[in-house]
């Protein structure tokens, strides 16, 4: 047996405090991806601060049209939500497409969010991993790949952000909301996420001992037409091949605000932004939409068994954007 202490944060300062205090610390809030590879031994925690009983379980609509999804609500009660389902339904689609029912009850918004980018060979303690011991060396790349990173991996890692919700939120423009020894600060989700580059082993932006309080939906995305698209292997239970969400709002015949995010294919939730440059001011037809999803995937580098992630992805994203535009869009 391992030595193991745990303690209960009664306040956001007071978790700040108590991680602080343990070196080695880490927070727990459902436990759904923690408790798992500390069952691997790919986690070895000094401590556990438990965060799941801080008052951060509200969904609350703000005065400018935003909503304040706090960091313990659970998976499954923000899928439900009726404000986020209306207003914000691609969130709720993507939140529905992840994990099982069990799971999404125990999940919470924040722990999805830090769920470890990962794939077999992380979690495999007898395999080489560089996330999991840096300079060991990345054993998927001339190993079993086929569910791998096309965009932005590294020779130092190849594996992909495992969240559909990370996602959505990408897509619709949210912020993640950071509190830690210097005080409260918040980072755009599409931003939060790392790409692996030399240190794989850092999955965020998150500094040491910050803990995330909150995500804020933007007034600016409420109720424009959105949706979330996934591919897998199986019905559920399974993570994204590939995956797309889209919100699109058309004015006058041409493209007035798109968000394209892709999962599944990347170190961390891909932001499209190459493809929705393309497609602002332009007509909304199906030709517009596989050019600009061509134009991204440009700079896809597909390994040897996961080429067809590309075309996956790209079909995908055609998709969801046909779907979204006016039913009198022409090709």
């Amino acid at each position: 047996m391992k030595p193991l202490a745990y303690a209960r944060a009664g306040s956001v300062e007071e978790a700040a405090e108590l991680y602080a205090a343990h070196p080695g610390a880490r927070y727990l809030g459902g436990g759904t991806n923690l408790m798992d590879l500390m069952k691997l031994g790919v986690e070895e925690p000094s401590t556990l601060v438990d965060v799941s009983r801080l008052p951060l379980d509200t969904v609350d609509e703000l005065p400018d049209g935003s909503v304040r999804i706090g960091a313990t609500v659970r998976n499954s009660d923000l899928a439900a939500h009726p404000t986020v389902r209306d207003r914000w339904p691609a969130l709720s689609q993507a939140l529905l497409a992840g994990a099982s029912g069990q799971l999404r009850n125990a999940a919470t918004t924040g722990g999805n969010l830090l769920q470890r980018t990962r794939c077999p060979y992380f979690q495999d303690t007898d395999q080489p991993c560089n996330k999991r011991a840096p300079g060991s060396g990345c054993g998927a790349l001339d190993g079993v790949h086929r569910d791998h990173a096309v965009l932005g991996h590294s020779p130092h890692c190849i594996a992909t952000h495992p969240s559909d919700m990370a996602v959505a939120l990408a897509a619709l423009d949210a912020q993640v909301e950071l509190h830690g020894a210097d005080g409260p600060r918040t980072v755009p989700v599409a931003e939060f996420h790392r790409l692996p580059g030399d240190r794989p082993e850092q999955d965020t932006v998150i500094r040491p001992g910050e803990l995330i309080t909150g995500v804020v939906l933007p007034g600016a995305t409420a109720g424009l037409p959105s949706l979330y698209r996934k591919a897998r292997d199986r019905a559920s239970y399974a993570f994204a091949l590939a995956s797309v969400a889209a919100v699109l709002d058309v004015e006058g015949g041409v493209v007035r605000q798109v968000g394209l995010a892709f999962g599944g294919v990347a170190h961390r939730p891909w932001r499209a932004r190459i493809a929705e440059e393309a497609l602002l001011g332009a007509a909304p037809t199906t030709a517009a939409f596989e050019r600009a999803a061509d134009l991204e995937l440009a700079a896809a580098q597909p390994l040897r068994d996961n080429g067809y992630k590309v075309r996956l992805v790209r079909n995908l994203a055609v998709d969801a954007l046909q779907r979204l535009a006016p039913p009198t869009t022409g090709t």
